[in-house]
């Protein structure tokens, strides 16, 4: 059953001044002025907001339906310095779509530079906004079925991005412990990982059938 949008108000209900650059380093930072309408009624004061401009970003969960597995990579975060925990995450494989909207073939190209897998079937999970308070990024996310019995794993990476990525291979039963933990924190890996646990039955169904 699909319900409609609970919002009232749309693109029209925005008044956009023109949108000034700030920042133009390899991230971009924009200053945004705009009215907005008021659940009240009526329109607000000017609003200023500054807005990392950073493109949309695809991350992949490789998942085996017949050993019940997940592989999930391990590299270090620096923006996670300043939590309590190590800032090696266990993550998704996941790559900035440098403009390209073929999300399935970001995919693709990312898990081979950062586990040397090859992805075929791939299943379009959800797609959400980052953090829409402070940044337009959107990030794609998918499930490839994949065979990860004789997965040997390594190190994997772009020198030229200097990435150095360790592959982890792990039961489905393993990576939710470790999401429940907490160890398993950042959203894109969170929201995949609770995304196959709330499909995985009719996934594994659709796979058999397929």
């Amino acid at each position: 059953m699909k319900i409609s949008a609970i919002s009232q108000f749309n693109h029209d209900d925005i008044e956009l001044k023109p949108i000034e650059r700030v920042y133009d380093g390899f991230f971009k930072i924009n200053t945004y002025r705009f009215h907005h309408a008021l659940f009240a009624g009526g329109k607000s004061v000017e609003v200023k907001r500054e807005i990392l401009e950073r493109g949309h970003a695809v991350a992949v969960l490789p998942y085996d339906p017949k050993t019940d597995q997940v592989l999930l990579i391990e590299q270090i975060r620096i923006g996670a310095l300043a939590s309590k925990q190590s800032p090696w995450l266990l993550e998704c494989i996941a790559g900035m779509a440098d403009g390209s909207t073929d999300y399935e073939d970001v995919a693709k190209r990312e898990a081979f530079e950062e586990a040397g897998i090859e992805l075929n079937e791939l299943e379009f999970m959800m797609s959400y906004l980052s953090s829409p308070g402070g940044t337009t990024e959107r990030l794609y996310l998918y499930l490839a079925r994949t065979d990860l019995a004789g997965y040997q794993g390594g190190i994997f990476g772009l020198d030229n991005e200097d990435e150095d990525i360790k592959t982890h291979v792990m039961s489905y039963d393993e990576a939710m412990l470790r999401l429940e933990q907490g160890e398993i924190d950042n959203a894109a890996t969170v929201i995949s990982l609770q995304w196959l646990a709330l499909n995985k039955q009719r996934i594994l169904s659709d796979w058999k059938n397929s």
